[in-house]
């Protein structure tokens, strides 16, 4: 296969992000961002990392169609068109591929109505991802549409981690199980966690922690997703910057019943006005962390909850695995918030671990151990790479392919 390159696309609802990658050495040849998609006050931002040269555009982006037209046409300004010889595939980030998608797919009429029918249990983010899908399609029709899928990751749970403790006809009537999200973040970090020990992925037992304003878990043996946090939503699990992960699912009826809560309104409060948000007001934990420092009760408090629920995953992670040979830190949170790192670690040496605060202070790009040689269980930092993912995952099906 001679063409090499891979340009992978995020599309939300209002926004797509994109990355063009050289898999020859899976070097990055442009970056960009369009947001605030059918708004007057659209904006693309796109960078060619072959020159560091920025350019800017505003104004009406009337939707998906004409920003990846926009797209395209700062690509080709700088000889990396989607028009290029060189373009082997387009790669799309999918939120939810239920059970029939377990591993990366080539996008065809029926690819697309599977992701349709999922819009269901994904309201907010397939219905984006299809849109991209279907535009990149109409664009180039003869090149390779590759879907990689952020819950296939978790489709290795045994089924004692993934199903609810409901009827089981009802659950599979109405596709309800645990799927998992943030996949390809915790395969990619759980693999590169392996790297960074020395080791393969089959050898080694890895809890990935994937904090970011969206938040996740992940219990990783031998390579393989055993159990994970988030569940049939991205709303289970841990403590998040706008979501609040596990609650009792009677506060839902008591918010209805006795509240008089309309269920649009108990949706948007659990996923849009809870977690570090809800709690304290800010869901940006520098800002949280600087309260904190001036003596801010309500901040302080607010950590602490989302501290906690840390711990109890990893030790129940810990507990899941039997044994663990490290725990990875990794995303926005995870990668920068020292005191996130050290907070939910301590106390935890009965498990073999610990926190080097020397080490853990020390900023830096790439994968680093921040614990003391003598600990058991590494403690690791990992910045997670989601577009390499998806590019790798997707230059290595149209390869073999073809």
């Amino acid at each position: 296969m001679t063409a090499t390159r891979v340009l992978v696309l995020n599309s939300g609802s209002s926004s797509v992000k994109y990355q063009l990658l050289d898999m020859r050495d899976r070097s990055r040849l442009a970056a960009g961002l369009v947001e605030r998609i059918g708004e007057q006050t659209s904006r693309l931002r796109h960078t060619c990392l072959t020159t560091g040269a920025t350019r800017e555009q505003t104004g009406p982006i009337a939707d998906h169609d004409a920003a990846l037209k926009a797209v395209a046409e700062e690509l080709g300004r700088d000889g990396l068109g989607l028009d290029s010889p060189d373009l082997a595939a387009i790669g799309h980030r999918v939120v939810h591929g239920g059970m029939f998608f377990t591993e990366p797919t080539v996008v065809d009429d029926q690819v697309l109505t599977e992701i349709e029918r999922l819009i269901p249990v994904a309201p907010l983010h397939n219905p984006a991802n299809l849109t991209g899908l279907r535009t990149a399609r109409a664009l180039r029709p003869d090149l390779p549409q590759v879907a990689v899928f952020d819950t296939a990751f978790h489709t290795t749970m045994p089924e004692s981690a993934a199903r609810y403790a409901i009827d089981p006809k009802i659950a599979d009537r109405h596709r309800i199980r645990r799927y998992g999200f943030h996949g390809t973040s915790h395969a990619y970090v759980s693999r590169e966690t392996a790297r960074l020990l020395g080791k393969e992925p089959s050898e080694v037992n890895v809890i990935v922690l994937h904090l970011g304003n969206g938040a996740s878990a992940s219990a990783v043996r031998g390579g393989r997703c055993v159990d994970t946090s988030m569940g049939l939503t991205p709303l289970e699990g841990l403590v998040m910057g706008t979501r609040s992960g596990d609650l009792d699912p009677a506060v839902i009826f008591h918010l209805a019943r006795v509240g008089g809560m309309s269920m649009d309104e108990i949706d948007t409060l659990l996923n849009k006005r809870s977690g570090l948000f809800g709690l304290c007001g800010d869901n940006d934990m520098r800002e949280i962390r600087r309260r904190i420092d001036e003596g801010d009760e309500e901040a302080r408090l607010a950590f602490d909850i989302y501290i906690h629920r840390l711990k109890k995953y990893i030790g129940a992670y810990f507990a899941v695995l039997g044994n663990v040979d490290a725990v990875a830190f990794t995303a926005g949170v995870g990668e920068n918030a020292a005191p996130v790192r050290e907070a939910a670690i301590t106390g935890l040496d009965g498990l073999g671990m610990a926190v080097d605060p020397e080490l853990n202070a020390v900023r830096g790009d790439g994968p680093r151990l921040i614990s003391p040689a003598s600990a058991r269980v590494a403690v690791a930092v990992v910045p997670t790479d989601e577009e390499l993912e998806i590019a790798t995952q997707t230059y290595a099906l149209v390869g073999k392919n073809n």
